[in-house]
């Protein structure tokens, strides 16, 4: 979604995987947030630099995918609710969302697995389509064209302040470091400002962008709700056969994190629970050893 630079990014190779033999920086991630990544950069390049040989401001894939209530909902153009989230409005947005994109996905991705974390990305990007249009319908906002990967982004950043409230985030804009629970509050209360200033002072340059804003709240909205509630994604990773009930894919869980079928222990229901409301850091030594010891028995049983 069209945003201003302000992006959080973070510096710290938590959780990164590295695999030996090289392959470029992209080696490093997770198959998800890799071909994400790929995608949007190749979509920009196609659409700015090879199809728009006009140097149209509004190139031929934009045209095509972008979000707008009156298609998207009116004229039957419901595939708008995912390929704007695909889309950019130049080249700063791609490059920050990217950034985002690049250091946030992987912590996420391996704590849901990469089936549940695409599905939860998009939810996430459709969320920020549904609450834009509920504010213009209120005439909280004016119509406009969405573009953009932020309402996933904000979808992630919200998700790893859930999951890791104290992990600490470096920032470039400004170089100050700071928990994931602030960089979340931070962002938050910067997207309501820009929402409540483009329906206060629609005319203020300053405000531009409050469409996109409110985009971003309701991506950071879905994120919340998805994390608090992760039973509403557990259809994601049902088994549809025997055959994927005894071969589960390689990738689609963090190593680090039990699977949801170690439950039935009522310590380990405990500690689990204790995952989801306060993250994995809050465990101590006992706590990690027990789940250790939990996901190594599952695997002699399965």
């Amino acid at each position: 979604m069209v945003t201003r630079p302000h992006m959080g990014l973070a510096d710290r190779d938590y959780q990164r995987e590295h695999r030996p033999g090289g392959g470029g920086f992209l080696a490093i991630l997770p198959p998800v947030t890799k071909w994400l990544l790929i995608v949007n950069v190749v979509i920009f390049v196609l659409d700015y630099w090879v199809l728009n040989v006009s140097g149209d401001p509004y190139p031929p894939i934009i045209r095509w995918g972008a979000f707008a209530i009156r298609s998207a909902i009116f004229e039957g153009r419901v595939w708008e609710f995912l390929t704007f989230q695909f889309l950019h409005g130049g080249f700063l947005h791609v490059l920050f969302n990217s950034i985002a994109l690049f250091f946030f996905g992987p912590f996420l991705e391996r704590w849901l697995g990469s089936r549940k974390f695409l599905v939860y990305y998009l939810l996430c990007g459709v969320s920020g389509a549904v609450f834009f249009t509920l504010l213009v319908f209120a005439r909280i906002l004016p119509d406009s064209p969405l573009v953009g990967a932020s309402a996933g982004i904000y979808g992630i950043l919200i998700g790893v302040a859930v999951i890791a409230p104290a992990l600490r985030v470096r920032l470039l804009i400004p170089p100050i470091e700071l928990s994931m629970r602030q960089l979340a509050i931070a962002l938050l209360v910067m997207a309501t400002v820009f929402v409540i200033g483009g329906r206060l002072f629609p005319g203020v340059s300053l405000f531009w962008n409050a469409g996109g804003e409110a985009g971003h709240l309701g991506g950071a909205i879905a994120g919340f709700l998805l994390l608090r509630f992760p039973k509403a994604l557990s259809w994601v990773d049902r088994p549809r056969t025997p055959e994927a009930r005894r071969s589960p894919r390689r990738g689609d869980g963090p190593k680090l994190r039990p699977r949801p079928n170690l439950r039935g222990d009522d310590e380990v229901d405990r500690i689990l629970d204790k995952i989801s409301k306060d993250g994995f850091q809050s465990l101590d030594d006992n706590e990690k050893e027990i789940l250790r010891r939990a996901s190594q028995q599952q695997q002699n049983d399965s």
